[in-house]
């Protein structure tokens, strides 16, 4: 009896350990998958340092936005370019201005603009004025706060990968917001859209159903839900490893989207 009561013992000793090591074998190759999927990036080692500096002057004359004939605006345009208002509350769209480059990055600049034909503005609401000085801060149209911008969405990119990826986004200023530059630019974000899933329901069905692969239909992962449901949930190891997984949120849904 003491030798049977031993070797059933040992028996479960040597399962609940090779379950462990099987977990941290898993966790092991997935480090190791993410860590090879970083450093073989192409955009590793790539970017260059940068140098902050407390003043960079721009010294270039050459005009980024300056024209001899100011363009009419057209019918479709009149609703954003009303007529009787204030000059430097006109969107920019409707003005002509001579940007330079004789400006510090970042400080308050003066330039000189005036509205489009068939707009007509005043310096107050008795004067009115063709020609008027814009003040605003040196930078490009690139270089502005994202929230003074908006950028096209991409829903064809995975956002849950190692590394995160990105997408070419195509970025327009608001019509309020006057910058240097080109008011409609290419930038490089990140892949960041959602589906409507949500983490803690993915959760809470891992933890409660995850044996049955609830977790993985929910994502839209029916392939590992039915290996899970005929599985029992890989005999309970499969369901251990779902939910650390999806508590990470190494794993997400079968669409590439993020969580909400």
């Amino acid at each position: 009896m003491t030798a049977n009561g031993l070797k059933r013992v040992f028996e479960r000793v040597r399962n609940i350990m090779s379950s462990y090591v099987m977990l941290f074998l898993l966790l092991l190759d997935i480090y190791s998958t993410c860590a090879i999927a970083y450093l073989s990036s192409p955009h590793v080692g790539q970017e260059t340092p940068y140098t902050a500096q407390q003043s960079p002057v721009m010294t270039s004359p050459v005009a980024l936005t300056s024209s001899s004939a100011a363009p009419a605006v057209t019918d479709d345009d009149l609703s954003r370019c009303p007529s009787g208002g204030q000059c430097s509350r006109l969107p920019a769209d409707c003005i002509i201005c001579s940007f330079h480059h004789n400006c510090s990055y970042g400080r308050p600049a003066n330039f000189t603009c005036r509205a489009k034909a068939g707009v007509h503005c005043v310096s107050d609401p008795s004067r009115p004025q063709l020609n008027f000085s814009l003040t605003l801060d040196c930078r490009f149209c690139w270089q502005l706060d994202p929230s003074q911008y908006r950028c096209s969405d991409s829903t064809s990119c995975m956002t849950v990968s190692c590394p995160r990826r990105r997408y070419n986004a195509i970025c327009k200023v608001l019509e309020h917001v006057h910058c240097l530059g080109k008011r409609v630019f290419q930038k490089r974000l990140f892949c960041n859209w959602t589906g409507g899933y949500k983490w803690s329901t993915a959760l809470a069905l891992s933890v409660t159903l995850g044996g049955f692969g609830a977790d993985r239909f929910y994502l839209g992962q029916w392939r590992e839900g039915l290996g899970k449901l005929f599985s029992f949930g890989g005999l309970g190891i499969w369901t251990l490893i779902d939910v650390l997984l999806i508590a990470v949120g190494y794993v997400g849904p079968a669409d590439g989207s993020l969580y909400i």
